[in-house]
């Protein structure tokens, strides 16, 4: 997936198709997240559309639900879908900062690698 150690640093033409391709992986995974808190507010609270991707949006922000939760199993489900929201939060991030952090560490083993050479 990532080059090696060995291998020279990517281009940055690589490096931008690269971290093209692991944003839009992180927003996707964000847009089906949020899809599914959306499904969840309309099926367990009855919430029109606008007002579950309000809600879904909110939890998913860390900011919290917008409409007073009614049923139980809409309570269940907010308290389920916040716990997974913070989780998507994380790995979203994760997601985009590997290649930045990957391309770091590898810069500075070959730097590394060239100072031990010289020596």
């Amino acid at each position: 997936m990532f080059e090696r150690h060995h291998d020279k640093l990517l281009s940055r033409r690589a490096f931008l198709k690269r971290m093209i391709k692991y944003t839009l992986m992180s927003i996707g995974l964000i847009v089906v997240s949020l899809f599914i808190g959306m499904v969840g507010y309309h099926a367990f609270e009855g919430l029109q559309w606008v007002d579950a991707f309000l809600n879904a949006a909110m939890l998913m922000g860390g900011m919290g639900p917008v409409n007073v939760l009614h049923s139980d199993a809409g309570k269940v489900f907010a308290g389920i879908y916040a716990l997974y929201c913070g989780m998507i939060l994380l790995i979203a991030v994760a997601i985009f900062a590997a290649p930045i952090f990957h391309r770091f560490l590898h810069y500075f083993h070959l730097e590394s690698d060239l100072k031990q050479e010289e020596q």
